[in-house]
């Protein structure tokens, strides 16, 4: 297992540079790779959440992205041996993407304590998710994504999710430095 977690924050670094680009460029700073027999075969960064309210897309999550890159892979796409890393825990519509993508493990750095999709009972959904088989594994540099929310919901300029939940939340988690 050691072996694995080693491998994991490899990647979620690969996944925190795309969180980099995200951020640089005014973006909520969310990145995502898909990881399959140890190289990056997709990537993806946040995008339409700068500018002026009500114009923020809510389709450009970087889990969206990073599959819709995928179609540009020139090799096998084995769903089941590949894994999605992500420096949030993706959301509903994410979560439901990844799992219709064949995606049977997904990484995470920091939880998404508002709207985050992967504590959901797929026992209660219909087949298609109820026998997804996924994995989740949660808080894979953890500290390092949320030192970037951090930042990014203390920049004045910044307006998505502005006064909302999770940033109260990301805020509290550096002012109290907890860990969860």
């Amino acid at each position: 297992m050691k072996g694995a977690v080693l491998e994991y924050e490899v990647f979620m670094e690969k996944a925190l540079e795309q969180a980099g680009i995200a951020f640089d460029t005014g973006q909520f700073p969310v990145g995502c790779v898909i990881v399959q027999d140890g190289e990056v075969i997709a990537s993806g960064a946040r995008t339409g959440t700068s500018g002026e309210l009500p114009f923020f897309s809510e389709i450009d999550h970087a889990e969206i992205r990073a599959l819709k890159a995928l179609q540009h892979y020139k090799g096998e796409f084995k769903p089941c041996d590949a894994v999605l890393f992500s420096t949030m825990e993706p959301c509903l519509m994410c979560f439901s993407a990844i799992l219709l993508s064949g995606i049977k493990t997904i990484v995470f750095a920091y939880e998404d304590a508002m709207g985050g999709g992967t504590n959901c009972d797929l026992t209660s959904l219909p087949v298609l998710y109820r026998e997804a088989g996924v994995k989740v594994v949660p808080h894979v540099l953890r500290e390092k994504s949320l030192d970037l929310f951090y930042d990014f919901f203390n920049k004045e300029a910044n307006l998505y999710w502005k006064d909302s939940f999770l940033e109260t939340y990301t805020l509290a988690q550096r002012e109290d430095g907890r860990e969860n």
